[in-house]
């Protein structure tokens, strides 16, 4: 059997159900693959092996009498292991959303999508990296640690979720879950060449995801290959009476049936998001991979989506005003550390001021001016509207089209301190990505590729809202027919 972390999650699954590797196996495995890479690439912020290995003997306990009675094993992902997003809060594992202000919190609970994977026996080898309350694009503003990208470790892995997706890529974990905001998801997908989904928002429960922009975050899930994302979207999927905002909408069966035809498949090609200023080479595999699809069968139509250049704007002004009403409950009160003064009010100031990073304070401080007597018409009300006419832009494409195709990034994988000093460039990483955000809609980012400098190269696809099934089984045709999924990074030597 090949190396144990390079398994996919279907071959993972198999070889647990037939007793071939026992999940202490395959989680130790795992586990001392990250103790040899994880200092090159800062994936996590804290590591868990003795809960994972308890897990994993749980799992294999399990297994070895279903298979000695014969009797089905009705969870197939009994015993696989993952990474969660230091985002998502985990019952007795220290969650912290890459700040200071929550150190040394330990939340009491599961989030709803962590529960939902440990009722299937999946085990967790701990939490990743993220910018600080998934306030970023880089994995640069987490308070612990810069997440490192496996292809090139002087470049970023991308953000928020840049170390799910770079534990991902570097093979420390088969799977992660992730949250995307704005992109953070299929932004660091694409730069570490891997697969992301962001879900319909409301398709997968928001409980327990420490919270940045209420309207606009969704927990999704990285992985090297559609279908290994397919499967662990099917668990963490479906409405959540605890979550007000979840969906009631039944989640459709996903038939990954590969092909070699996209017959009837009508792909929209929208003029806004091809725009000077994106790397010549992202353009040149983009255009390769639609003539990959025209090839297949598809039918290619030009569209238009006339109010994307606002999408950036909207998003930052609607964003960091969901943040400043959600991060006003870290007073130095009821969560995390406390600086002690005298006064109380002098204790929030200082509390705040000391374990906020700049850029959640710089955030904080544009979303309360947004909310503020006098402005909140001229600036986040005004957002609303034109975010309307935004998602009306998608609701008048798909009537013409199934999917629509854009690029993930401006550029592949930038330098690590690239856009320090200025927010603004790194805030223009996301003009691809937040639109999808502020529509509610699925997207889905794969590898398409590399540029001249051997850095990977990905592309998304957007569907109607809920219609999930659709993205991943185009992507997994793709990935049948192709093989940039399955390449991976030099630094990864086994």
């Amino acid at each position: 059997m090949t190396n144990l972390v390079n398994l996919s999650l279907d071959q993972i699954t198999l070889a647990l159900s037939q007793g071939k590797v026992s999940s202490r196996e395959l989680t130790s495995a795992y586990l001392d693959h990250i103790d040899t890479i994880e200092h090159k690439i800062n994936a996590f912020i804290t590591l868990t092996p003795e809960f994972a290995l308890l897990q994993a003997e749980k799992a294999d306990r399990v297994l070895r009498y279903k298979r000695k009675q014969g009797l089905p094993i009705e969870n197939p992902f009994l015993g696989v292991p993952i990474a969660i997003k230091d985002l998502l809060v985990t019952d007795g594992i220290r969650t912290t959303a890459g700040s200071r202000i929550l150190e040394t919190f330990i939340p009491p609970y599961n989030a709803t999508a962590v529960k939902r994977l440990l009722d299937a026996g999946i085990v967790i080898l701990g939490k990743t990296n993220t910018d600080e309350f998934a306030m970023g694009s880089s994995t640069e503003n987490s308070a612990y640690k810069t997440t490192r990208n496996p292809w090139n470790t002087n470049r970023v892995p991308g953000g928020s979720s840049g170390g799910s997706a770079a534990a991902v890529a570097a093979r420390m974990t088969p799977v992660a879950l992730g949250t995307d905001t704005g992109g953070s998801v299929r932004q660091p997908a694409s730069f570490c060449g891997i697969t992301g989904l962001k879900p319909t928002y409301g398709r997968v429960s928001r409980y327990g995801l420490i919270a940045f922009g209420s309207s606009l975050d969704s927990v999704g899930v990285l992985a090297r290959s559609a279908k290994d994302v397919a499967s662990i979207y099917r668990l963490i999927a479906g409405h959540d009476p605890l979550d007000a905002t979840s969906s009631t909408n039944d989640v459709p069966k996903i038939a990954l049936d590969t092909s070699d035809t996209y017959d009837g498949l009508r792909i929209g090609i929208p003029k806004e998001y091809f725009i000077d200023g994106i790397q010549k080479d992202i353009l040149n595999k983009i255009n390769q991979t639609i003539e990959h699809f025209a090839d297949m069968g598809a039918e290619v139509v030009d569209i238009s989506l006339p109010h994307t250049p606002f999408a950036i704007p909207v998003y930052y002004l609607i964003a960091p005003a969901e943040a400043s009403a959600n991060l006003a409950r870290y007073d130095g009160v009821r969560y995390g550390p406390r600086k002690k003064t005298d006064d109380i009010w002098e204790m929030f100031r200082k509390t705040r001021g000391i374990f906020f990073g700049q850029e959640v304070k710089r955030r904080i401080m544009i979303g309360t001016y947004a909310l503020s007597a006098g402005y909140y018409d001229a600036y986040y009300g005004k957002a609303q509207k034109v975010r309307y006419l935004i998602k009306q832009d998608f609701d008048v494409a798909f009537k013409k089209v199934d999917i629509i195709v854009a690029p993930v990034n401006p550029t592949t994988a930038f330098k690590i301190g690239a856009h320090h000093g200025d927010p603004l460039s790194m805030y223009l990483e996301d003009i691809f990505t937040t639109p999808t955000n502020l529509a509610g809609l699925p997207g889905l980012a794969f590898p398409i590729g590399f540029d001249s400098e051997n850095l990977p190269i990905g592309m998304q696809i957007i569907a109607p809202h809920f219609q999930e099934d659709l993205l991943l089984k185009v992507v997994s045709t793709y990935q049948h027919n192709t093989e940039w999924h399955l390449k991976k990074p030099a630094l990864v030597k086994i």
